[in-house]
């Protein structure tokens, strides 16, 4: 790819994302799906203009969106809010991946495809998107409603387990037949997540000191340079480039300087976060997805069952009534990042070629459901729940 055709598809990706998301909104729907959408339709798979012949090589601008998505949701929710939840907040999201990440499992087995298929199968649909429900909360102004945080502690959890089980992932989908390098390199992925979280947790001062220019832009260009640091760090040594940006985020998130961090990282993770799902769009193949449309719109239905489930069991952790368990269960019901990150790992590692095609339309067939679920979520109560229940309350 020349420079100029570089510049052209990246500057007809934001245009074309931004239009339709315009024309989207003003109908009410989500931005999430429609820049997704716009991916779609500007993408080599389907007829007419493509703006890009091979989605991969824009993957470093998808990398940094997934980069400013994961940082900016660090920022928002410290260890400290962690701590603070207590029992409680760890029941939730305990019951929360034992419902999706058990129900996963069991439908990867049902498919018979195979046991490291099952195991991608499973946390790909046993965990949420940390970038949409972010921005989820953010575009539906709910951010600060109490069931919220109960929403970003079972993500917090969630990512939490995804970088324990990505690194526990990672020599099984390698074929690793050394039991002791396996846990070697478990250990590695361990070693630096807790280095991470101890920063998180006891390193706010001395993150100010390094941090602490009163020029904007001198920290705008140092806290993207330690964002992308720690996330190529954590993708060097087998953890989720992801994960090391959520965790940076969270380190800086509990120094002095998180307020002008947070005010001037949002255009960067709304334009690059545009990105991210816009060139997900871009790779998906109705094609090879018309194989598995069975099996995504099973997998499609089990994962709303199970998340209402979840929020259900959540509310009722926390005393919530039945309105905000469904605010919880339809706000973690997307899937994205994270199920694309198994979905390339497991096209590395030469699982079925039905795997990759899957995860993709069931990414996608979420992450259009999801957010206009959210959007409804006091209409679906209406209609979930009985009239005797609502009259009770």
């Amino acid at each position: 790819m020349t420079t100029g055709h570089a510049l052209l598809a990246v500057g007809g990706a934001f245009l074309a994302a931004g239009v339709l998301a315009r024309l989207g909104a003003r109908i009410g729907l989500p931005t999430i799906p429609l820049f997704m959408l716009a991916g779609f339709l500007f993408g080599p798979n389907t007829p007419g203009l493509s703006l890009v012949d091979d989605p991969g090589e824009l993957s470093v601008l998808a990398g940094l969106g997934l980069v400013f998505l994961l940082f900016y949701l660090g920022l928002e929710f410290s260890l400290d809010d962690l701590l603070a939840g207590g029992r409680k907040l760890v029941g939730a999201g305990i019951g929360y991946l034992v419902l999706n990440i058990g129900g996963g499992l069991a439908f990867g087995f049902a498919l018979g495809w195979g046991t490291r298929e099952a195991l991608v199968i499973a946390g790909a649909i046993g965990i949420s998107s940390s970038a949409i429900v972010t921005k989820l909360l953010l575009e539906t102004r709910r951010m600060n409603n109490p069931e919220s945080r109960l929403t970003m502690g079972i993500i917090v959890i969630e990512d939490i387990f995804l970088a324990l089980y990505l690194a526990l992932l990672q020599p099984v989908l390698s074929g690793a037949d050394d039991f002791l390098a396996a846990l070697a390199d478990f250990g590695k992925a361990f070693a630096f997540l807790l280095v991470l979280a101890a920063l998180a947790r006891w390193g706010g001062r001395v993150v100010s000191k390094l941090f602490g220019s009163a020029d904007d832009e001198l920290l705008t260009v140092c806290f993207v340079g330690v964002a992308v640091l720690g996330a190529a760090l954590a993708e060097e040594v087998g953890v989720s480039d992801a994960i090391g940006a959520f965790m940076v985020g969270m380190m800086l998130g509990g120094s002095k300087v998180a307020p002008r961090i947070h005010k001037l990282v949002l255009p960067l993770r709304d334009a690059f976060g545009a990105l991210f799902f816009f060139i997900f769009g871009l790779s998906i193949d109705p094609g090879a997805v018309g194989t598995v449309v069975v099996p995504v719109l099973i997998a499609v239905a089990l994962t709303v069952v199970l998340n209402l489930a979840a929020g259900a069991f959540a509310a009722k952790l926390h005393s919530f009534d039945r309105q905000q368990g469904v605010n919880v269960g339809l706000t973690v019901l997307t899937r994205g990042e994270f199920s694309l990150v198994l979905a390339t790992m497991a096209t590395a590692a030469g699982l079925d070629a039905r795997v990759a095609p899957f995860i993709a339309g069931y990414v996608l067939l979420l992450a259009i459901i999801g957010p206009l679920a959210v959007i409804r979520s006091e209409w679906l109560t209406r209609r979930l729940l009985p009239a005797r229940t609502r009259r009770q309350r």
